[in-house]
């Protein structure tokens, strides 16, 4: 198989948005492996685009059949809510190079199933002044914004992200986003590179 191009980074950092638009591009060709989610639908999202959406049972029984490689549990305050990765080494087809986004940990047991040497991390990164206020932003335009929700997560990403854990999965290069059309250049020279020449 080719590489996977695995994006990371807090919440309300742009990786959505990033990810979007690194689809869009013609070069490279770049396809995609969907994540799970028992977490409810936001609006805009559909099922299959940005998530398979499913619920605990869904998730125990691909659990049960080995399908799950790696799944991160979150308590919210709306309850339980898990997001993990469904793949199969038949999923990925050779010689194609693949986008995938998820956070640190989910990075490492991709990386930890698949080697080392497959995996492209891109790391996104904001200032949390500028990421809380995107937060809020994107929660004011929800049916019923959970800002509870919202500052759980953001507190938890200051765990979940600290120095110490970056440094520990070997990450080495951010990609600062407060400017997208910047971000997304530099990104993409970066993936071109190691498609090309990465080791």
């Amino acid at each position: 198989m080719g590489k996977i191009i695995y994006l990371m980074g807090k919440s309300s950092s742009g990786k959505d948005t990033v990810y979007k638009r690194l689809l869009e591009q013609k070069e490279p060709v770049l396809h995609t492996v969907v994540l799970y989610t028992t977490r409810p639908v936001r609006a805009g999202e559909t099922d299959g685009t940005e998530y398979h959406f499913t619920d605990e049972a869904g998730f125990q029984k691909m659990r049960e059949e080995g399908k799950v490689i790696e799944d991160r549990v979150y308590h919210t305050v709306q309850g339980l809510w898990r997001y993990f990765t469904v793949v199969e080494r038949e999923t990925f087809e050779a010689e194609k190079n693949y986008l995938m986004i998820g956070t640190l940990v989910s990075y490492e047991k991709v990386r930890d199933y698949f080697g080392g040497e497959k995996m492209v991390p891109v790391f996104i990164d904001l200032d949390d002044g500028e990421r809380l206020q995107r937060a809020l932003d994107r929660e004011r335009a929800q049916g019923e914004p959970q800002y509870e929700e919202m500052c759980r997560r953001f507190l938890a990403d200051v765990q979940d992200f600290s120095e110490e854990k970056i440094a520990a999965a070997g990450i080495e290069r951010r990609f600062m986003n407060d400017d997208l059309d910047r971000c997304l250049s530099e990104i993409l020279e970066y993936i071109k590179e190691e498609l090309c020449c990465g080791h």
